[in-house]
């Protein structure tokens, strides 16, 4: 399996599917067809293509294999819609998927309605392999937990390339906001364990928990902010090769970065574009949509450094788990504030490797996470994009260090005795 249960923790099942295939509904209910038909990159995809992929994930993982009268509504599917399983089977090209204009969105909501009744009954009937079928149950929500996030940023791309700059959800006036003054706390460290405690659901590439040496540390009371990204930017932070890791600075280059993405100026006030329509920079909320190397870049820029995962799972064990999440409906970040939780993820310095004693399960969900184990940095915290139920202090998720379209930020960090 590639999931951790306990009894004491195991949830409804049943209410878990139910409550997240809502969400996924709710998050395209305001899109037009032609909305759902959009793939601006080849690391986006169609709003309608996630939401037959998650149903797909339903049915190859848990329907086929354990409803023995359970017949899909298209074969096809199966080729249309799997994303990377190679185990599962052949995959239509993942640049391509915006061709796709058939299945319509009708069709891709009837499929998701057919695997939905499919599953309610398989869960209610109680029959069959039902650890198995609970577990990849409990996975699967997981999984359309994190397209859910992908709805949303990779919408946010899309539209980004309309002139028009569509409107989500209505603009609302910026908040009223007071500047966090940065400060570093300190955390002793010390011979320590990370990784999932086994205690409810967790990700296969978040174990084996296992021991590790954390040097004393401090650590930002707050993530970067927008504030502290002008100071950069007014300093000459792009133009300054010394900050910059050599790959980063061909990578800027070549892209002709000179701000976070979505932002330009304008009459000498630095806006930027979200789902909620073009509105000027909020400078007390987190920086976000920078890569790994601008990240790095500001760090060195502001005589710091980017935690380690270990750094930060250790902190956030004792950090209250309250922040602006998915669940929130902002769909953008807010304020910052002194929570290490929710509004942007914060890249760290870790390269997203396997934990010492890792096996990735057998058989295609396997796939999952292991495979993916390479050139890749960790990012801790959630953002205003992810589902609070996603978040524990085991939680990695995982990015290349050259992209930007997701929620991503940072937090400052540095050794203990580099005041």
């Amino acid at each position: 399996m590639t999931v951790s249960m306990h009894p004491q923790s195991a949830p409804d099942y049943a209410t878990l599917f139910t409550e997240t295939r809502a969400r996924t509904h709710a998050i395209v209910a305001p899109l037009t067809p032609e909305d759902m038909a959009l793939q601006s990159m080849e690391d986006a995809s169609p709003a309608k293509w996630h939401l037959a992929h998650t149903t797909w994930f339903f049915e190859e993982f848990i329907l086929k294999p354990h409803a023995p009268n359970y017949r899909s509504p298209d074969e096809r599917f199966a080729f249309l819609f799997n994303s990377y399983y190679v185990q599962a089977g052949p995959r239509h090209a993942r640049d391509k998927r915006g061709l796709i204009s058939r299945p319509g969105v009708e069709d891709v909501l009837a499929y998701r309605a057919h695997v939905d009744s499919q599953l309610q009954a398989l869960l209610q009937s109680g029959t069959g392999d039902t650890e198995a079928i609970h577990s990849i149950t409990e996975l699967g929500c997981h999984h359309e937990m994190q397209h859910q996030e992908l709805l949303v940023t990779d919408l946010l791309h899309a539209f980004s390339y309309n002139p028009l700059m569509p409107v989500y959800r209505a603009p609302e006036p910026l908040e009223t906001t007071q500047e966090i003054a940065h400060r570093f706390t300190s955390h002793a460290g010390g011979l320590v364990e990370i990784g999932h405690d086994g205690d409810g659901f967790a990700y296969d590439c978040e174990g084996p928990r296992h021991k590790t040496y954390v040097a004393p540390y401090q650590l930002g009371n707050r993530a970067a902010t927008n504030r502290d990204w002008i100071a950069f930017m007014q300093d000459g932070g792009y133009d300054d090769v010394t900050l910059w890791l050599m790959e980063g600075w061909v990578v800027k280059q070549r892209e002709g970065w000179d701000s976070p993405l979505y932002w330009w100026l304008q009459d000498g006030v630095y806006w930027s574009y979200s789902l909620r329509g073009a509105q000027p920079v909020n400078l007390d909320a987190p920086v976000v949509h920078v890569s790994y190397y601008e990240a790095e870049a500001f760090a060195r820029w502001a005589g710091a450094r980017l935690a380690t995962e270990a750094e930060w799972e250790l902190a956030a064990r004792d950090t209250p788990l309250t922040g602006n999440f998915l669940d929130n409906k902002n769909f953008r970040p807010t304020a910052a504030t002194e929570s290490l939780w929710g509004n942007v993820w914060e890249w760290t310095q870790s390269p997203f490797t396997p934990y010492p004693g890792f096996k990735p399960p057998e058989g295609a969900l396997g796939e999952y996470n292991g495979k993916f184990m390479v050139n890749q940095m960790v990012l801790r915290g959630g953002s205003c994009a992810t589902a609070i139920a996603q978040m524990r202090p085991s939680y990695r998720t995982f990015f290349y260090p050259h992209q930007r379209w997701q929620m991503l930020g940072l937090r400052l960090a540095k050794d203990q005795g580099n005041v």
